[in-house]
């Protein structure tokens, strides 16, 4: 079925939403009512994956928990992401194929579910024989890429759509540091198939400009935690993306590369190459600290012991948003700035003499 509004696109028209607008993969948190709320505005929610436990089967029940919470509170398609975990000798990490097969099992398991849990996003590292599989399953794929390379890469392995990931996003980002207006003109050149931007949107004015550089939608994370409609998160996590000035984030060694978060005690501990405390962590040990230091920040308002991760644009966010009313309005007003910018230029431009 295909929605119509004010930006419908190939990409809306793929995933059946209304409007090119996509909230990021935020885990390892609970997103089920973020998730939820985005995709009944019109935009595609996405439920994060839990992290990564000690007990995996208890991992994907929590998941498979907070995916049937998703549907729940939502009648339209909502996504799941991802990330692709490798470890030093390339192969992929037990919490990743555990989690995709949880996915593929709940929508072989319920029909009504399969209509809509209908998008898996991956990240991270290459989805390799995944993709295959994801697409057998019939859903749509999207792949979040940090270069062109790696862009073309996945779009040649078969993915549906491509995620840029610009440096500035908030979590993990991308190894190759490319800045989004860099980043996006480039992919956009060197894949046909839809393009979606990460990294520093945060209203009508970052969609339309994505749209302008070839990209067919934004996918948004920073700005959708900042939202009433959000108990996902603790008042002082959302407090903390407010308070933000510019400057006051950092890029850090995350779980699967370089992280970005405000500056506080746990993510200058890592900049700094220093251990909590004092003492010499294992890589696994220190793997799940961060991860729980993650957390700890979204659940408890740990903010400064805590990873508070938030991408750059957090110090241009300074209100609370309804998300029912933003996502639409953010797309008309994305319209509304492209329609102005073609008209104040004239149909064509005079030879010279």
């Amino acid at each position: 079925m295909t929605f119509t509004g004010p930006l419908s696109n190939r990409y809306t028209d793929l995933v059946g939403i209304v409007h090119p607008i996509v909230q990021e993969g935020l885990g390892p948190f609970r997103t089920s009512k973020l998730a939820a709320a985005v995709s009944s505005a019109g935009g595609l929610g996405t439920v994060s994956m839990p992290g990564m436990p000690a007990d995996l089967d208890a991992g994907a029940r929590t998941f498979r928990e907070h995916i049937d919470e998703c549907a729940s509170l939502t009648d339209k398609p909502f996504a799941v992401n991802i990330p692709v975990g490798v470890d030093g000798n390339g192969v992929v990490l037990p919490f990743t194929d555990v989690y995709i097969r949880t996915v593929l099992s709940a929508r072989r398991a319920d029909s009504t579910l399969a209509k809509q849990l209908t998008v898996m996003t991956t990240s991270a590292g290459f989805p390799g024989d995944y993709i295959s599989m994801i697409k057998n399953a019939g859903m749509v794929h999207q792949h979040k890429v940090g270069s062109t390379h790696q862009a073309v890469k996945a779009a040649d392995a078969g993915v549906d759509v491509v995620i840029a990931a610009g440096f500035e996003m908030g979590g993990h980002a991308p190894s190759k540091a490319v800045h989004s207006y860099v980043l996006l003109p480039s992919v956009t050149e060197a894949v046909d198939i839809p393009v979606l931007l990460t990294g520093g949107a945060r209203d009508a004015r970052g969609l339309a400009s994505a749209l302008s550089m070839g990209a067919d939608g934004v996918a948004m994370g920073t700005r959708f935690i900042a939202s009433t409609s959000n108990s996902d998160w603790h008042p002082a996590y959302v407090k903390a993306i407010l308070d933000a000035t510019e400057g006051d984030d950092v890029a850090f060694d995350g779980v699967y590369g370089p992280c970005r978060g405000l500056r506080n005690a746990a993510s200058l501990m890592l900049t700094n190459h220093q251990d909590e405390g004092g003492e010499i962590r294992d890589a696994v040990e220190l793997t799940r600290w961060k991860i729980e230091s993650m957390q700890r920040a979204q659940t408890d308002g740990d903010i400064v012991g805590g990873l508070v991760l938030t991408g750059q644009v957090a110090s241009a966010i300074h209100d609370i948003i309804d998300i029912a009313e933003f996502v639409p309005r953010m797309a008309a007003g994305a319209a509304d700035i492209l329609r102005r910018l073609a008209a104040s230029f004239p149909a064509t431009t005079p030879a010279r003499a």
